[in-house]
Order: structure tokens, then sequence, then C-alpha cells
């Protein structure tokens, strides 16, 4: 999973207060006839200047995201957690919308019409997005301001003076922005929109780590743990002097004040029922979060059935393995997995140097299946100690497009020798190359596009092309191990069990420990991994769908493409054509494809026109 890939975490969770009417807004099409005898050139020109000026207003709103992308202009800002701001900009972009609807796109590229369609997309989503109130929600144990600043830092270079004290006028920011979230969640709780209960013991305990901790130990405090030569000695003693006293009277102050409220208020009043149909309008909440994180229109319906034919197609091809190993089923042949002492690292060393081992790997094998590679490096590090317990069992961070941060696989190894090496495999290729890492970065490094479309997510483009990315090794000679193989087959049903329990949960009114039950009869994910995957469903309602969903898409393109094309079929030029653009909804990257396929003389099937 990625944080903070994407426009999307900026603007998707803006409220639509109660006193606030809605802008009209006149169609593209009614905007269209009457630009129409406009020049193209004045047209782009207008399309480009706004699209950059939304991108730069995204960039002021949230300068987190700024720094994180590496630029350093707000490094001395955070942002403004207001109800007040969070209207405020919903107004603006209704405002945008109005703009981009006027711009008539005839006579303009395929590129130029694709970046007009997704910012439309975006703004439209936000609007809708809005009507959940999604801002009163704002943590869980998957993270919220608690944790935001903690990984912040991670992401940061200290190269000189000014790099300390604009992470040192954020710290003084802190305490502020404790309380407007803390004032947004108790409108939560005065109109029952809570996560659940048992999820916000969970954040306490996190929130509790954090809060509780010496100046000097907070994660908050790690640019003082190296000091580079342009910094003098006199300035380090006042840099580390003025870092910990506003971290030891200001910002731990603010945690413990936030875990108190948690403790006495908050948490208490989390609800009971783990599915977001029990919230205000959750049923329709829920088909909203399905739409935005699949950008399909399928119902929950029609996701489980396709998720439970998935486990079952999967678990045939186990089975298949678990007989050549000399069982008769699954339920022994992952017994026997859950023993093997070859098949559990044997340190937290062990298990990253098995991820770093098989990105080795891979590297070697991707001048033949991608025409363009990434510039950006790729490194495997620790997850950070206060988010193992209930994080999986790594995920990936994207690095900047100016090389100065690599991107990073982010292990988990937290209870390192409990965990099993058959997966490590499959989920390397997942969270580095050529999953996540070569698709971001190539993202990252567009030319001749707007800004926000080397950053825009969407989550069944970027986690289906990952799930591919898994499958594509077995089609390239690896998973030599047959215990990987398994290990592979096991993570694509854990994407597949994903569809049935997510939408068990949060649309057929699952209790968890059904959710739990359903695991451990079709999976071999170990304790650790179960209870953690479950909880992050719950707590991310729709998110989890989209691996699979996207995944199936992607194959169902190729083999689209492999038909029509024959021998001209290449499968290199595919995956440029279909990463080379950035993230896509599905719609948008079918559509491409299709176009693609009917540049190159082949014949598309009617049923796709």
């Amino acid at each position: 999973m990625n944080k903070t890939v994407g426009v999307w975490i900026v603007l998707g969770c803006l409220p639509l207060l109660a006193s606030q009417k809605r802008l009209p807004l006149a169609t593209p099409a009614q905007q269209a006839k009457a630009e129409a005898a406009r020049p193209v050139a004045a047209r782009e020109k207008e399309l480009n200047d706004l699209l950059e000026e939304i991108w730069q207003n995204n960039l002021r709103r949230s300068p987190e995201f700024a720094s994180s992308i590496g630029d350093n202009r707000y490094n001395d800002k955070i942002s403004d957690y207001s109800i007040r701001a969070y209207n405020d900009e919903l107004a603006r972009e209704q405002e945008y919308l109005l703009r981009l609807a006027a711009i008539n796109t005839q006579g303009f590229s395929d590129q130029e019409r694709i970046s007009y369609d997704l910012e439309l997309r975006q703004l439209m989503q936000d609007q809708e997005a809005s009507e959940f109130k999604e801002w009163q929600m704002p943590v869980n144990q998957m993270g919220g301001i608690y944790s935001e600043y903690p990984e912040l830092v991670r992401q940061l270079s200290f190269n000189s003076v000014k790099d300390y004290d604009d992470w040192i006028a954020r710290l003084h920011a802190i305490p502020h922005a404790f309380d407007q979230v803390t004032e947004e969640m108790e409108i939560g709780m005065e109109e029952k929109r809570m996560p659940p209960k048992y999820l916000l013991e969970q954040t306490l305990t996190q929130v509790s780590e954090l809060a509780h901790q010496k100046p000097e130990d907070s994660p908050l405090a790690m640019p003082l743990q190296h000091f580079p030569a342009s910094v003098s000695p006199d300035e380090q003693k006042r840099i580390r002097a003025e870092m910990l006293a506003v971290i030891g009277n200001e910002v731990l102050p603010a945690y413990l004040r936030f875990e108190h409220f948690m403790q006495v208020s908050y948490v208490p009043a989390g609800r009971t029922d783990p599915g977001v149909w029990s919230l205000p309008d959750g049923e329709r909440y829920y088909e909203f979060c399905i739409r935005r994180e699949t950008t399909t229109k399928m119902t929950p319906a029609q996701i489980h059935q396709i998720g439970l034919d998935e486990v079952k197609r999967d678990e045939a091809e186990m089975l298949a393995i678990a007989k050549e190993m000399g069982y008769a089923d699954l339920k022994s042949f992952r017994a026997a997995i859950a023993i093997n002492p070859k098949l559990h690292p044997v340190s937290a060393d062990a298990l990253l140097e098995a991820y770093r081992g098989y990105e080795q790997g891979m590297e070697a094998k991707l001048p033949s299946l991608f025409t363009h590679l990434p510039k950006a490096q790729l490194e495997v590090v620790t997850i950070p100690a206060y988010r193992a317990k209930n994080a999986a069992a790594a995920y990936y961070e994207e690095g900047t497009a100016d090389g100065s941060r690599p991107g990073r696989i982010t292990v988990n190894t937290y209870n390192a020798t409990k965990r099993t090496l058959t997966d490590v495999e499959a989920i390397a290729y997942h969270e580095g190359v050529p999953g996540h890492h070569l698709q971001i970065s190539i993202a990252e490094e567009m030319q001749g596009v707007p800004e926000f479309r080397k950053y825009v997510s969407y989550t069944a483009f970027v986690e289906g092309w990952a799930l591919y990315a898994e499958r594509l090794g077995k089609e390239i000679g690896f998973y030599r191990d047959p215990y990987s193989d398994y290990g592979r087959l096991d993570n694509d049903e854990w994407r597949a069990i994903r569809l049935v329990v997510d939408t068990g949960v949060h649309s057929m009114h699952w209790t968890r420990q059904q959710m739990v039950d359903y695991f451990h009869e079709h999976s071999s994910l170990d304790e650790t991994n179960i209870q953690s995957e479950v909880d992050r469903y719950i707590g991310w309602p729709g998110q989890a769908l989209a691996y699979k969903v996207g995944q199936l898409k992607i194959l169902e393109l190729r083999d689209r493409a492999r038909q029509s094309l024959g021998t001209k079929f290449d499968l290199s030029a595919f995956h440029d054509e279909v990463i080379d653009s950035g993230a896509l909804p599905l719609d948008v990257l079918e559509k491409r494809v299709d176009d693609w396929i009917s540049a190159q003389g082949g014949r598309l099937p009617t049923t796709t026109k």
C-alpha cells in the first residue's frame, strides 16, 4: 500500500457544510459548443494554465505532500486541518470545475484529453466524497495526525541549517493541528460517525507509545541522529536544544492531551459493528468507496462472487503443488509449512536479505520486459517500530523524481521469525520491481504532462499492476522453488479473499470473526498477518478490492491484445502502453489499450467498442 501517492490524499476528505449551496455546473458539451471557434492553441494553454493553478493550490494546501515529493518551498508549514479550511477548499474546487468544464477539448492531443478527463473526474469525486463527511473520522489504526509527522520526517532530507529550522517550525505547529483534528473527531462523535471501538483501542496504543517517549527517543527527533558537515558545531548545539525543547514542551504534551481525549471520550464512543453499513448512509458510502477504489461500477454482490470464483481457481492450482510435494490436501500442506524451520526467517536481517535477493534477480530481467526503465534507485528498509504490530508485511514508499531519495520497500520485521518465507518473493515483485517501484517511478519521471499526472493515484491501477507483477514473475521463469510458487498462489488467493471478506463485512453484515474464519479456511497466511489484514479492511473500506479487480482487468486487456495482434503482439510494448502514462482509471486504461491495438492493425471484438 502507498499512503502518500496521489492527489486524492490531499483532496479526498472535504466536507460540505449544511450552509453551503452547490454551484450549478455547466456540462463540458455545453461549454464546448460555445468555445468551438477559439483556436486550439489558446484552449490548450488555458487548460494547462488551469491544471498548473490547481496543482500549485494542492501543494500549498498540503505542504507535507509537497515535501514528500521533493518540493521544499513549504517545508516550514503544515496543513490547515480546520473545518473552515476544508469547506473553503471545497468551494474553490467547485470554481475549478466550472472553469474546467468551460474548456472545449476538440483538437487536443490524447494526453491532453487524458489530463482534462482525470482532473475533471478528481474534482467531481471530491464533491461526492464530501457528502459522506470522511473528515469526521480522521484517525484509526492505519494512521492519522498522530503518525503523519513521524512518517514524514523519514522522507525529508536534512542537508542545511534551513532544513533543520524548517522542521522545528513544523514541530511548533503540530499542537494546533492536534486541536483542529480533535474538534473534527468531536463532531464525528455527535453525528455517530466513528470507527469501530476495537480499532480505536489499537490506535490508542500507538498514540500512547509516541506520547510517552523521551524527546530524544521520539521519531520526531530523528534529524538529530546525523548532522551533515555543512552544519557547524555551534549550529548543531543550537538546533539540538531547540528541537528537543519543542518536542518536550509542546509536541509531546499535545500527544498526551490527544491520548487523554481518546482514552476518556473517543474510544468508548467507537461503534460496535465493524462494517461501514452501520454508519449514517453507510450502504451508499460503501458503494461510493467501491467506485472510488476500483474505478468500476460493480456492485458488492458482483465483487463478492468474483472473489469466490478466484479463490476456487487459486486453490485448485495450490492443491496441485501440494500433491506434487507429497501431501494429500492443502490443510496438511499448510500445516507442514507452518512448522518447517527452513520456511521461516532466522532473524529480521535474514528477512530483509530475502527481499533484497529477489529484487536483484528480477532487475536483471527488466530490459526484456520493458522498453522504458526508471532512473530511481530502490532499497529495502525496516518498518518503524511503533507501526510494526498493526502494519502489513511490507509496503512501498516512493522516492523523489530528482533521485535525492530512493524508493523503499519497507518490511515489517515484527515477529520476524514467526513469519513465513513462502510469500516473500511475490511481495518483493509486488512492492519493488516490476511492481510499485517501477510503475510509480516511471510515472514520476514522465515528461510533457502536467505535474499532477505524475502523482495522481487510482488504486485499481496501481495495486492491480503490482499484483499483475507478481504473476509476471511466474510467466518469465521465476518462483523456481515450489514453496515460493505456492506462496505466489497463496498471495493471489489472499487478494481474492479480500473480495469476499471486504464485501462480506461492509455489505453483508459479516462479523470480524467470520472474516478471520474465512481466512483460516482458505489461506496459509500466518496469524499475525491475518489479524492485521482483517483490521485493515475494516478500517479502510473498499481499498483492498482494487488489487484483484485491477489485476484481472490488465490480464483481460493483455489477452485481448495478444488475440487481436497475433504474431505482432509485443509484451514489452504492451507493458509500456499500460504504464507510460501514469496511473489511470480502468475505463480510461481500457480505451487506451484498445486504441493501441487498433493502431497496430489489430481487430477488436465488437463487444469492446
